[in-house]
């Protein structure tokens, strides 16, 4: 099991010079955890020095979170978010991948358009995912979604996840996230060297099933750990370095550290900065 650290001194990260006051951060494995606002925590990061970032960013719907304010007039929101994305873009490497997850509400259906778009700007849309978190089939029922009662409105079951790159020429590893061939004929019939074939831009990834806020680490708004894990695997790079702005519980340093990659988060509420830690160690 990773050892804990904690320190209360100021933020430093790789070789840079500047310091940013903070009020704790953590060192757990490869990963680091950051008690500070996401845009100051990346202002002290070199330019170009991630590889991936895996991050999912309030959806301004009134989540009731412990000290940020799930509640912004919506232009103010939408720039905010835009000055995230250009933070992110200058520390995203020239071949890196941006993945943003975000969804929207019955209510509001183009609150995620709206957030991509901002987050977006300056970045190649590279690939457009589609997050299944419940799927029927039939009359059977599989993954878990949060009901709700309307007359109106069907039941959110899914989210989106928008793969941004520089360039929009980013090579990426298919079959590191593929699935087998349901015909095995294809594979020596179309050249395939392995039992393997691209799973296409449709995940389903339900939650494991909960049955306290503790079983879902205080937090009320993650995502399952398997999210991550896709998105970094996709990406196709051995050890690469990996930024969540947004780390919440923690769940996308928890998967850099099950793949072996050096990771760093930023959070601005010191409980779920904690558990975050507590959770990868």
């Amino acid at each position: 099991m990773p050892a804990i650290a904690e320190s209360n001194s100021a933020l430093r990260i790789a070789d840079l010079d500047v310091a940013v006051p903070i009020a704790r951060e953590w060192t757990v494995g490869r990963q680091r955890i950051v008690q500070v606002d996401c845009l100051e925590g990346m202002a002290a990061l070199p330019a170009a020095s991630i590889d991936v970032c895996v991050t999912s960013p309030p959806y301004n719907i009134g989540v009731a979170y412990k000290t940020y304010q799930d509640r912004m007039p919506r232009q103010a929101y939408l720039d905010w978010l835009g000055d995230v994305g250009r933070a992110i873009r200058r520390v995203l490497a020239p071949e890196g991948s941006f993945f943003l997850n975000v969804g929207g509400t019955a209510k509001d259906p183009w609150i995620a358009t709206d957030a991509a778009r901002a987050m977006g700007e300056g970045f190649v849309l590279q690939n457009h995912i589609t997050w299944v978190k419940s799927l029927s089939i039939g009359d059977d029922t599989v993954g878990h979604f949060k009901p709700i009662s309307s007359p109106r409105f069907l039941n959110q079951n899914h989210e989106a996840i928008f793969h941004f790159t520089k360039s929009g020429e980013v090579a990426i590893d298919r079959l590191a996230i593929g699935v087998p061939f349901k015909d095995k004929s294809n594979i020596a019939r179309w050249g395939h060297t392995r039992d393997r074939r691209c799973g296409g831009n449709v995940w389903f990834i339900p939650y494991e099933t909960v049955k306290s806020k503790a079983q879902k680490f205080d937090h009320p708004a993650g995502f399952p750990i398997a999210l991550p894990l896709r998105c970094i695997r996709m990406h196709g790079m051995a050890q690469p370095r990996v930024l969540d702005p947004f780390l919440g519980a923690g769940t996308t340093l928890v998967a850099a550290e099950q793949l072996g990659a050096a990771g760093i988060g930023f959070e601005m509420d010191g409980d779920y900065a904690e558990r975050a830690a507590t959770r990868i160690g």
